[in-house]
């Protein structure tokens, strides 16, 4: 073991001798030429004014940049908050949905005040979507005006209210928004602007009934 650590250092020693050697006679050769006397050749540019002002540029470069990247990540949370929150109205229509429609098929008689504050939460939820959706009123007047309902037409508006939802919910605009083929845009339109109307028949039928529903006295 020793002598092969000799060895190693032997060979070492070696490869660093020549080094040495031509370090040496290269500084040796520097030496012996003579250089520029002192204050020759051009002076430096010690300019104060413009240092300074370089200076302050490369600062106000990384100023900007990092405000930049703080901005970009301010508006990357956004984003993330919004579909959480766009998630999470979407998934809450279609419980309150599945709930009143569970309701009817047993042919409950109607709790006025449950279908009151379940219709109130999926006004709430529609209007949120409206604003992340941009969704424009569709042209058609009857549709944007809000009915004015009878007591004995609950039971139907509750129905179309469902049907509204499923229809909504199930659009492929809303599916596949991230996967449309440049071929299918209009497609894509057409399906956008349905779901526009059904989201803001949404609104209007589920304002209606909400008020209807309070006005009205529960079952006893």
């Amino acid at each position: 073991m020793k002598c092969r650590v000799a060895s190693v250092n032997a060979c070492l020693g070696l490869l660093i001798a020549p080094v040495f050697v031509v370090t040496l006679s290269s500084s040796t050769f520097a030496q012996g030429r003579p250089g520029p006397p002192p204050g020759a050749g051009p002076p430096g540019d010690n300019n104060p004014i413009r240092a300074d002002r370089s200076r302050q540029m490369d600062e106000s470069r990384l100023r900007r940049a990092e405000i930049a990247v703080n901005e970009e990540g301010e508006q990357q949370k956004r984003v993330e908050a919004a579909i959480v929150d766009m998630k999470e109205n979407f998934t809450r229509i279609q419980v309150l949905r599945n709930d009143i429609a569970r309701n009817l098929v047993a042919r409950k008689p109607i709790d006025y005040k449950l279908v009151s504050a379940q219709t109130a939460e999926i006004n709430k939820c529609a209007h949120r979507l409206k604003v992340y959706m941009a969704a424009r009123a569709a042209e058609n007047k009857e549709q944007n005006s809000a009915p004015d309902l009878k007591s004995e037409e609950m039971i139907e508006a509750l129905v179309k209210l469902c049907k509204l939802i499923d229809s909504f919910t199930e659009n492929p605009a809303l599916k596949d928004a991230a996967t449309v083929d440049a071929k299918e845009i209009d497609k894509a339109k057409e399906a956008k602007a349905r779901a526009d109307a059904d989201l803001l028949a949404i609104i209007k039928l589920s304002e209606s009934i909400e008020k209807k529903s309070a006005s009205l006295k529960a079952p006893r």
